[in-house]
């Protein structure tokens, strides 16, 4: 069985971004924050599950390797 999640940038400061994250693209109802210093995320629902935790390494490896917080992306295993 495969397992996708969908994200979106939904805002960026100097300290923080913001996502919308889900497994359906057209109805991303969560939301988790990255600390830019040390690219730790926080999810805002409380709720750390494996679609959380994919979300945020995927963040943190497409960082890694282009610099910069992707505007939106997916992952999928």
């Amino acid at each position: 069985m495969a397992a996708i999640v969908y994200f979106r940038k939904i805002s960026e400061t100097d300290d923080l971004v913001e996502y919308e994250f889900g497994d359906d693209p057209d109805n991303l109802e969560r939301r988790l924050t990255m600390d830019r210093a040390s690219c730790t995320s926080t999810v805002q629902d409380e709720q750390v599950d494996y679609t959380f935790l994919k979300a945020s390494r995927k963040l943190n490896a497409l960082h890694t390797e282009r610099g910069v917080w992707p505007e939106r992306g997916m992952s999928v295993s």
